[in-house]
C-alpha cells in the first residue's frame, strides 16, 4: 500500500466512524431488527406447533409421519434459504424484502390452517393408507409446509444484505440469529403452556398471524439503512497468513446440524421417560433446547468477533461437544433418573414442571449451547470479503438444516431402533470428533504454510493438544451408558420403587421404548415408554377382557372387529372365543409390541397373534380409521393413557364420529377411561366427549374393591338392551364356553355378574357433565387437562360421584323380571354401600 492509497484508506476509516454505526450489534438499527427476529422467531415457533398437531391427525404420528413432516418443514426452510433470498433482495432492499417475506408467512400460515381439513378430506378419499400412504402422506405435508417454510428460510438471508461479508458483520449476524432463536423459546413455552391450553388453535394462528402483519408493516415503515459496508481490508491482512478451506466449514456445520437434532430426538425420549410423556414435557425440553442455541448463538458471536482464527474456536467448540455430548448421556442414564423425588408429592403440578426444567437445563444445556455457537463461528470461519451475504448465509443455513434433516430422520426412524440409544450417542460424539478435526487441521495447515520461524513450533503443540484430546475423547466415548431397562420400565417413579422385579425383555423400537418384567408373585407386567401399560394382575387381566366381552356378548352376532393398539393381546385375543367372530383387526403403532412381546403374554392372550383370524396393521390407529373403507361389528381400544402425548386424538369428538361411521349396523365402541392418575376434569372431558357423539352411552366400571380404578365406556347408535337370561343361555352353550371361562379366570362368573359392572348412562349424567370441556380436534383439549392430573389421586372422590348418579335403567335391561330384580337389589345395595 503506497502512501496515497493509505491517506485514502484512513480518511475513509474516519468518515465511516462519524457515520451511524448500523454494522454494531449496539448500535444503528441493530438492536430493533434483532428484536423484530425474535417476534419472528415466536410466529414461527407457534406455526410449527400448530401445523404438526393437525397434520398428525391427518398422516399419523408415526415415527415415519413424524419424519416426513419434519422434513417437509425443515426442507422449505433449506430451499428457501437457497434460492428465495439470493433473488428477492436485488431487486428490492433488504429490510422491504424482509417484510414482504413476514406478510407472506402471515397469510399462508392461515391458509394452511383454513385448507388443512378438505385436504384431510382429499387425502383420505385417495386412499392414504399405512403402506401405499407414504408418498401421499409426504405429498400433503409437502403441499401444506413447504410454501411458508421457503419464506421462513428466505427472511435471515435477506437480513444479511444489510452486513458486510466480511468475518465481523458475519460473526455479528449471529446476534440476529440469536434473538430469532430466543423468540422461539418464548413461542414454545406460550402455545405449549397458555394458547393451546387455555385458548384454542384457531387462537393460536390469529396470534402467530398478528405478529407476522405486525412485523410486515413496521419492516415497510422503518428507515431502512444503506446496506452494510465491508471491512474488507483489514480482514485481507488479517487472514493473509491463514489457511481456509471454505468447503471444511460447510461439512462441520452440517454434521452439527446432524447431530443437534438427531441428539434433540434422543434426549427427548429419554427425558419423556423420566419425566412424564405429557404435551408440557415436550414443551419444556423444546424450550430449553431452543434456550441453549440462542445462548450458544450469542457465545458464538462473540467469539467469532473477537477471534483471529474463527476456524481454531470451530473445531474447539465440537471438540467439547464431545465432552458435552458424554455429560448428557451420564446424567440422563446414571444421575437423573435416580434423583430422590416423588412427583405425585408435589402441591403443584407447577413445581414439578420447575424441577423438570431444571433437570432438562442440567443435562442438554451445555451441549446445545455449544451447537448454537457452531453458526455463527461458522460464519465467521468462511466470510470472505466481497461475496454476497445472502448467498454466504443461505449456503451455509442450509447444509446446517440438510444435516438436521438428516440426523432427525436418522435418528427416529433408523438409529433407535437398529441399534439403540447408547451406540447412537456414541456416534453423535464420534462425528463431532470428525468435526473438530476438519476444523482444527485448517490453523495447523496454516502455521506450517506460514513464513514465521516459530510457526513450526505452534503446528507441534497444536498436535499434541489435538492428539491428546482425541485420545481423551475415545476414551469418554467408549464409556457411554446404556439406557437403564428400569428407566423404561418405570419411569418417573424409578426412584420410588423398591421391588424392580426380573426383566425378560426390553428393547427400543421406533416409536417406543418396551419391557417386560416379572415380580416375585409371578404377576408379568409389559412397559411402554415408562409406564405399565398391561399385566397380568387381576385387576388389569378383567379391564382387558372387558373391552372385548362387553361389547361381544351385548352385540347380537358380531363377525369383524377393530383393536386400537396391541397391548398384551389380551383384549384381542378375548375375541377369539367367541365363536361367531370371523375377522380381526389390530392396529399398532409399534411393531415390537406385537412381534417380541406378546408372546411373553401368550397364555392369557390365546397366541393371538399366532391366529389366521388376526390381520396385523403397523400404523397409527386414527391414521389407520381415517383412511381405510372397511367397517366393523365392533371397534374397542386396548389401553392408552390420556396424558401420553398424541393419545388424546384418539378421545376427539371427531376421532369417536369417524369410528361411528365404520360400524356396521348395530356395531358397538368400547373405550377405555382410566380413573388413576387422573382428576375431575379429565373424566368429565373424556365422558362429555363419548357421549356427545354416542347419546345412549353407557359406563362399565372396573372397580377395585368397591373403589375407583377404571371404566368401559360402551357407545352405540341405537338405545341399547341387554336381556341378562338370554346372554346367560348364550354362555351355557358349548361353543361359549371359552367365553364363560375367560370370563370366569378375572372373576366374573356369569353374565350377572359381567352386568353387574353397570355404573351409569349419559342421560343420567347430563347434568355432572354440563361444564365439561369437548375434546375436539382442533384443541385437543384433554391432553392439556390430563397432562395437569396426570400425578393426582383422586379416582375414589371420581368413583363416588359416578355413583351417586347411578340409577337403575329399566330400559336398557329387558327381559326376566327375576333377573332384573335380582340386579336392581345388586346395583342399589352397591349404592349404598358407598353412601355408607
Amino acid at each position: 500500500m503506497n502512501l496515497r492509497e493509505m491517506e485514502r484508506f484512513v480518511e475513509g476509516r474516519v468518515a465511516k466512524e462519524a457515520e451511524p454505526n448500523l454494522v454494531s450489534p449496539g448500535g444503528g438499527l441493530w438492536p430493533t431488527i434483532s428484536l423484530l427476529f425474535a417476534a419472528s422467531g415466536c410466529a414461527a415457533l407457534i406455526y410449527e406447533i400448530v401445523w404438526f398437531q393437525m397434520l398428525q391427525l391427518v398422516i399419523g404420528s408415526t415415527a415415519v409421519s413424524l419424519a416426513v413432516l419434519l422434513s417437509s418443514f425443515m426442507g422449505g426452510m433449506c430451499a428457501g434459504s437457497l434460492w428465495v433470498a439470493r433473488y428477492l433482495g436485488r431487486t428490492i432492499h433488504p429490510l422491504r424484502a424482509w417484510a414482504a417475506l413476514e406478510l407472506g408467512i402471515g397469510v399462508l400460515g392461515m391458509c394452511v390452517y383454513l385448507a388443512l381439513p378438505w385436504l384431510g378430506t382429499l387425502y383420505a378419499g385417495l386412499g392414504g393408507g399405512a403402506g401405499a400412504g407414504f408418498l401421499l402422506r409426504a405429498l400433503l405435508s409437502s403441499v401444506c409446509l413447504l410454501p411458508p417454510t421457503l419464506l421462513m428460510g428466505a427472511t435471515l438471508p435477506t437480513i444479511s444484505r444489510l452486513v458486510g461479508s466480511d468475518r465481523s458483520g458475519m460473526a455479528q449476524l449471529g446476534f440476529v440469529y440469536g434473538a430469532n432463536t430466543l423468540g422461539a423459546v418464548f413461542g414454545a413455552l406460550l402455545t405449549g403452556f397458555v394458547l393451546l391450553r387455555v385458548f384454542t388453535a384457531f387462537t393460536a394462528i390469529c396470534v402467530a398471524g398478528g405478529i407476522n402483519l405486525s412485523l410486515a408493516l413496521i419492516g415497510t415503515y422503518l428507515k431502512a439503512p444503506s446496506e452494510g459496508s465491508e471491512n474488507a481490508r483489514m480482514d485481507a491482512a488479517r487472514n493473509r497468513d491463514t489457511f481456509r478451506d471454505v468447503r471444511a466449514v460447510y461439512a462441520i456445520i452440517a454434521m452439527s446440524g446432524f447431530c443437534a437434532l438427531a441428539a434433540e430426538v434422543i434426549w427427548t425420549r429419554q427425558l419423556s421417560l423420566m419425566l412424564g410423556s405429557t404435551t408440557y414435557t415436550f414443551s419444556i425440553i423444546l424450550g430449553v433446547f431452543l434456550l441453549g442455541l440462542a445462548l450458544g448463538n450469542s457465545i458464538g458471536t462473540f467469539v467469532g468477533r473477537q477471534s483471529s482464527s474463527p476456524n481454531y474456536a470451530l473445531g474447539v467448540s465440537q471438540l467439547l461437544l464431545v465432552v458435552a455430548i458424554g455429560w448428557a448421556a451420564f446424567m440422563l442414564a446414571v444421575s437423573l433418573p435416580y434423583w430422590p423425588l416423588n412427583p405425585a408429592a408435589a402441591k403443584s403440578v407447577w413445581l414439578n414442571f420447575q424441577v423438570d426444567l431444571l433437570r432438562c437445563l442440567w443435562a442438554i444445556l451445555p451441549a446445545t449451547c455449544l451447537w448454537g455457537a457452531s453458526f455463527p463461528l461458522a460464519l465467521a470461519a468462511a466470510a470472505e470479503p466481497g461475496q454476497d451475504p445472502a448467498r454466504l448465509v443461505g449456503g451455509l443455513y442450509a447444509a446446517n438444516t440438510l444435516g438436521a434433516i438428516t440426523g432427525a430422520v436418522g435418528a427416529s426412524v433408523f438409529l433407535i431402533g437398529w441399534v439403540g440409544t447408547q451406540r447412537s450417542q456414541q456416534l453423535l460424539m464420534v462425528l463431532s470428533g470428525i468435526a473438530a478435526a476438519l476444523a482444527l487441521v485448517s490453523p495447523v495447515v496454516g502455521l506450517l504454510r506460514s513464513s514465521r520461524p516459530d510457526s513450526r513450533r505452534d503446528a507441534a503443540r497444536n498436535l499434541v493438544w489435538q492428539f491428546a484430546g482425541g485420545l481423551a475423547a475415545i476414551l469418554l466415548i467408549w464409556s457411554v451408558p446404556p439406557v437403564p431397562w428400569a428407566l423404561i420400565a418405570y419411569g418417573r417413579y424409578l426412584p420410588m420403587k423398591t421391588d424392580l422385579g426380573r426383566v425378560l425383555y426390553v428393547a427400543e423400537g421406533m416409536n417406543a421404548s418396551v419391557a417386560v418384567t416379572e415380580m416375585a408373585s409371578g404377576v408379568r407386567n409389559f412397559h411402554v415408554s415408562g409406564k405399565i401399560e398391561a399385566s397380568t394382575d387381576q385387576q388389569d387381566m378383567r379391564l382387558q377382557r372387558m373391552l372385548a366381552h362387553i361389547p361381544a356378548l351385548f352385540h347380537p352376532d358380531p363377525h369383524s372387529v377393530l383393536v386400537v393398539g396391541c397391548g398384551a393381546g389380551v383384549t384381542a385375543g378375548s375375541f377369539l372365543t367367541h365363536p361367531r367372530i370371523e375377522r380381526i383387526t389390530l392396529c399398532e403403532i409399534e411393531p415390537l409390541i406385537p412381534e417380541a412381546v406378546a408372546h411373553f403374554f401368550g397364555a392369557e392372550n390365546y397366541d393371538v397373534i399366532q391366529d389366521p383370524l388376526v390381520r396385523l396393521v403397523y400404523d397409527d390407529a386414527r391414521h389407520f380409521i381415517f383412511t381405510t373403507r372397511e367397517k366393523f361389528d365392533i371397534i374397542t381400544s386396548d389401553p392408552i393413557h390420556p396424558w401420553v402425548k398424541g393419545a388424546a386424538a384418539l378421545y376427539t369428538q371427531e376421532y369417536f364420529e369417524l369410528c361411528k361411521r365404520h360400524l356396521n349396523p348395530g356395531g358397538m365402541v368400547t373405550q377405555w377411561v382410566p380413573l388413576y392418575e387422573s382428576d375431575l376434569a379429565t373424566v368429565k372431558t373424556e365422558l362429555a366427549t363419548f357421549f356427545k357423539v354416542f347419546p345412549q352411552g353407557t359406563i362399565w366400571s372396573n372397580e377395585d374393591t368397591g373403589t375407583g380404578y377404571d371404566l368401559v365406556l360402551l357407545g352405540q347408535v341405537d338405545p341399547l338392551e341387554v336381556d341378562v337370561g338370554t346372554m346367560q343361555q348364550r354362555l351355557n352353550r358349548a361353543d361359549h364356553e371359552a367365553v364363560l371361562q375367560s370370563l370366569r379366570d378375572v372373576g366374573i362368573k356369569s353374565a350377572f355378574g359381567l352386568t353387574a359392572t353397570y355404573q351409569g348412562r349419559a342421560c343420567d349424567l347430563a347434568s355432572w357433565l354440563k361444564d365439561a370441556q369437548i375434546n375436539r380436534d382442533r384443541d385437543l383439549r384433554l391432553q392439556y387437562l390430563a397432562g395437569l392430573g396426570l400425578n393426582a389421586k383422586q379416582s375414589d372422590r371420581i368413583y363416588d360421584a359416578l355413583s351417586s348418579y347411578r340409577r337403575f335403567p329399566d330400559d336398557i335391561f329387558v327381559g326376566s323380571n327375576l333377573w332384573n330384580d335380582a340386579l336392581r337389589r345388586t346395583l342399589g345395595q352397591t349404592a349404598e354401600k358407598k353412601g355408607n
